[in-house]
């Protein structure tokens, strides 16, 4: 279920124009999801249309968020699909946090 979960939001934030989409499988070294997905948005109206586009296509398949945060600072949006924890970030926000180097 996870894989499937984990191909929608690589898909539709593809589709979306996300930019560096990277998808990480933490199941081995985290016990709160099997993937965790990062990709960058070109502005915070990009972020919340991105948010909003994978929120319809998740549901659209029976995947309802746990969680989502950040829609209205539109810096960082987070939303947990429990196997699947998703990262939508401005640039600025991607290189001050740096969260990829939690998964390497």
């Amino acid at each position: 279920m996870s894989e499937a979960m984990k191909n929608i939001v690589e898909t539709t934030l593809d589709d979306m124009k996300g930019v560096d989409i990277k998808v990480f499988d933490v199941s081995k070294i985290v016990k709160y999801a099997d993937w965790v997905v990062i990709v960058t948005g070109t502005s915070s109206t990009h972020l919340k249309a991105m948010a909003g586009k994978l929120e319809v296509a998740m549901k659209g398949q029976g995947h309802l968020a746990i969680g989502t945060e950040g829609v209205d600072s539109g810096n960082w949006v987070l939303q947990d699909y429990g196997d699947v924890v998703v990262h939508i970030m401005t640039k600025d926000a991607r290189e001050f946090y740096q969260l990829e180097k939690l998964f390497i």
